[in-house]
């Protein structure tokens, strides 16, 4: 193709959604030899929006155009035609190499509010929409026919200007608890997640199970204490936990079988799990909690792994003691890097979730953090927070869309 004869012309095709549309038109430009340089559609309800980028020379851009402008009358489409400039268009193709990142919102709705608010954002960072994605099913104009969750993610490119003054302003939108923000580099790792790892109490379960065992031991008021100034990381977490058990001294053993046939289950936890065992992740209980319920949330829902603290039972009888290293904080960014290490993935494929202070060292050394209806301290500082809904919510952030995840296998 003679450089000094090249035309570059987008067409931009909107209508009703018909079969064979995209196939009429590219057979065209086929038989002129024109060279796509570019193409994406999208459908809205029964609409059609289609964009094609190519290049062709001048002796058949006027071929191209007619034949291309009898097809959109026949099939009763609009079609309309943009010469772009060489210069225009390396520009363009130079800007590919800019960063890109995804910007997930997630909530029980998204409403045009959140939307404009996140948008405005963007367009105040310089940075440029690629796409827009429902990630959630379509909604039922009847209220009580509408699922419990929403989702749309917006794929965005260019350099930030300035990221907190970005993440604030996502920050002041999250901080009215109508809806979460995601804020994700959009690269390699993201899309190669391998592992995901949980807190067991307050994140799998509604409740803090030595609290519960408190209460049967008729200590309740003194560990539930001694439990929130933990969380809050007023005391450190080792000191707290030896206090606690130390209170449940002469407790029967069968308390906690009965504890766990009760445990309340955190909202989405039995979809998330079918869901991430069907695309081959990993799981992972690492909690400062107990074994005894880590290993009852496996046996239930086919975690891969447990590593929790394990209470010193004599005659049927709870001592007053534990066995083993407490696992805190640090200890579960410990068994996170080894967990990686034994499935030989890197730490950037791995995702932490957690509620408490004791969870931050995880959530903070893997690639992806999840900050689950955190203490406001923890929700600062991970790098991702969900508080509108339930566990299931982290498929969104993984990029996982109800069309997908919903057909059977």
């Amino acid at each position: 193709m003679d450089k000094n004869n090249v035309e570059i012309i987008q067409i931009n095709i909107s209508g009703e959604d018909k079969p064979g549309m995209t196939s009429s038109l590219t057979e065209i430009l086929a038989r002129y030899d024109a060279f796509i340089l570019d193409i994406g559609q999208a459908n809205i309800h029964r609409s059609l929006t289609l964009g094609i980028l190519f290049k062709t020379t001048s002796d058949k851009s006027g071929f191209i155009m007619k034949d291309l402008l009898f097809k959109a009358s026949e099939m009763d489409i609009n079609i309309r035609f943009t010469p772009i400039a060489e210069q225009e268009y390396n520009d363009w193709v130079l800007r590919q190499g800019k960063n890109r990142y995804i910007i997930t919102l997630l909530g029980r709705q998204v409403t045009a509010k959140h939307i404009a608010h996140v948008t405005r954002a963007i367009t105040e960072q310089g940075l440029n929409i690629d796409a827009i994605n429902r990630l959630t099913g379509r909604v039922p104009l009847q209220e009580d026919e509408r699922a419990p969750k929403s989702c749309i993610e917006f794929s965005v490119r260019g350099t930030l200007a300035d990221r907190s003054k970005m993440q604030n302003a996502f920050l002041e939108l999250t901080n009215t608890g109508q809806i979460d923000i995601s804020f994700q580099k959009d690269g390699i790792f993201r899309r190669s997640r391998r592992l995901i790892c949980f807190d067991m109490d307050s994140t799998l379960i509604e409740t803090e199970v030595i609290d519960e065992l408190a209460e049967r031991a008729g200590v309740g008021d003194k560990v539930r204490e001694i439990t929130e100034r933990a969380m809050r990381g007023e005391i450190d977490f080792c000191e707290s936990f030896k206090e606690r058990v130390a209170l449940l001294k002469g407790l029967d053993e069968s308390v906690m079988a009965d504890i766990a046939q009760n445990l309340p289950i955190t909202e989405g936890v039995d979809r998330m799990m079918t869901i991430l065992k069907r695309v081959g992740y990993k799981t992972a209980i690492l909690s400062g909690g107990f074994t005894y319920f880590g290993n009852y949330l496996k046996q239930r829902f086919g975690f891969d792994y447990v590593y929790a603290n394990e209470l010193e039972i004599e005659n049927g009888k709870l001592t007053g003691r534990y066995l083993g290293e407490i696992v805190d904080g640090r200890r579960k960014a410990e068994l996170l890097r080894l967990l990686c290490q034994f499935e030989n993935i890197d730490i950037q494929q791995a995702i932490a979730v957690g509620d408490g202070a004791n969870d931050l060292p995880m959530l903070n050394l893997a690639g992806l953090g999840i900050a689950f209806h955190a203490k406001p301290k923890v929700k600062a500082t991970a790098q991702q927070s969900i508080s509108t809904i339930g566990l299931d919510g982290i498929l969104y952030f993984l990029g996982l869309k109800d069309s997908w995840i919903e057909k059977k296998q």
